[in-house]
């Protein structure tokens, strides 16, 4: 057995034997957390994300915005020190420098430009709750709408800036880390699921 496939085995069994209860199922695979996260922009779908990721936390020092997080066990194994996003923590504000410094291309690099950015930024899509949001209760608000990178593309507003999801969302989360209410009346949905 080669050194560096004995550690990598050893860090696997010693992680696995230690890993919270809650990350691991009764097989000892990998158990997906409740934790409603987001990937970079450009992210690969998720299981080609996590095997080609390197782990090297270059996306998260290129961001400007600091949104970018990485996780500990509590997504299993295999996501141990992959990038992720809170967008009501903090949301991503499209900047795409994570996809120029990722050097395996598990986060893709994308022009900053709009068209680049719709065809190949699926992070998730946002979802409004007519019962929770303020202007489907006839007060106006709009907040989420002028938050958006790409109004009037991904959001558009009607009557008392009630918000219109559109199928150009990209899932950013501007719009969830913007929305007044508690809790808050847009969500992003993941794409990764």
């Amino acid at each position: 057995m080669q050194r560096r496939t004995f550690i990598a085995s050893l860090a696997a069994t010693t992680v696995t034997a230690l890993a919270p209860e809650s990350a691991l199922s009764n097989n000892g695979t990998k158990r997906k957390t409740t934790l409603r996260y987001l990937r970079p922009p450009g992210a690969l779908a998720e299981d080609d994300f996590e095997s080609r990721c390197i782990r090297c936390g270059q996306c998260g020092e290129a961001c400007p915005n600091h949104c970018i997080k990485y996780f500990g066990l509590e997504n299993g194994l295999a996501s141990l020190d992959t990038p992720y996003i809170i967008p009501r923590d903090q949301a991503c504000i499209l900047c795409m420098k994570c996809g120029d410094v990722c050097p395996t291309d598990a986060i893709k690099k994308i022009e900053y430009k709009l068209e680049p950015i719709l065809k190949n930024v699926k992070m998730g899509k946002a979802k409004v709750d007519k019962n929770l949001c303020l202007s489907y209760q006839g007060k106006t608000c709009g907040v989420c709408y002028r938050a958006c990178p790409l109004p009037d593309v991904a959001i558009s507003v009607g009557y008392l800036e009630q918000p219109h999801v559109t199928d150009k969302c990209i899932g950013c989360g501007l719009c969830e880390r913007s929305c007044i209410q508690l809790p808050q009346a847009i969500r992003i949905l993941p794409n990764y699921s």
